[in-house]
């Protein structure tokens, strides 16, 4: 049990480090741009999407390695093993959708509840991030 509450964690720091730094970066080259206010919202709409997305290729590649492992449990339903699978597996427990026809069993589980809680955080993130930067460059309209 102590290797999944490892392995989970280490999952979630490479996801929130990955978060920080497109934020952090978003925070620095945003008031540099030379385009005009509204549209740097909308860079900065963009680039926390690729943010996401790249945080949920992470879980992705963690669910690929751990279903092919042994001993991590499985992802069952309409799944065929692959890694396109697994990321649209992602995708739905990132966002919480979780539509239900891919579904996880074995200590693969907890990667998965985690996944839902850091998605609704990093989600949350963003928007308080996108909401302050509105604030800050719409005021000067």
């Amino acid at each position: 049990m102590i290797y999944v509450f490892l392995i989970n964690s280490l999952v979630v720091a490479i996801a929130v480090i990955i978060h920080y730094e497109f934020l952090y970066r978003l925070t620095v080259y945003i008031p540099k741009m030379t385009i005009g206010h509204r549209y740097r919202i909308v860079f900065g709409v963009f680039g926390s999407l690729i943010a996401h997305a790249f945080e949920i290729w992470i879980f992705a590649v963690s669910y690929y390695l751990m279903n092919n492992a042994e001993g991590w449990g499985n992802l069952k339903g309409d799944f065929d093993g692959s890694l396109m699978d697994c990321a649209y597996f992602s995708f739905t427990a990132f966002t919480t959708l979780g539509t239900g026809d891919i579904y996880p069993s074995g200590d693969l589980k907890y990667l998965t509840g985690i996944e839902a809680l850091t998605g609704l955080v990093l989600i949350t993130w963003t928007a308080s991030f996108l909401f302050y930067e509105m604030q800050r460059h719409w005021k000067s309209l």
